[in-house]
């Protein structure tokens, strides 16, 4: 089983994060007892649980970029005032 990256679980609600946390605990079970068509369904599970976290993620960057942008042009407007 593939874990997402910890950013991506950092941004999970707990009802999120439990889910996944279970979904995990099946299918490593499920990789233990050999049964990889069952796992691979399972992370198929995980893969879409974590899509609205990842959104999240990517909009947290956004925001990111958004603020530097403000600050290097608010930098660019003090430097042609003086």
């Amino acid at each position: 089983m593939r874990h997402c990256s910890v950013q991506v679980r950092g941004l999970l609600t707990r009802e999120e994060l439990d889910r996944y946390n279970a979904l995990m605990e099946v299918g490593s079970y499920l990789e233990s007892e050999q049964r990889h068509d069952l796992a691979y369904t399972v992370q198929r599970e995980v893969d879409v649980l974590i899509l609205p976290a990842i959104e999240r993620l990517k909009e947290k960057s956004r925001e990111r970029d958004r603020a530097t942008a403000e600050y290097l042009e608010s930098l660019r407007s003090d430097t042609e005032e003086e």
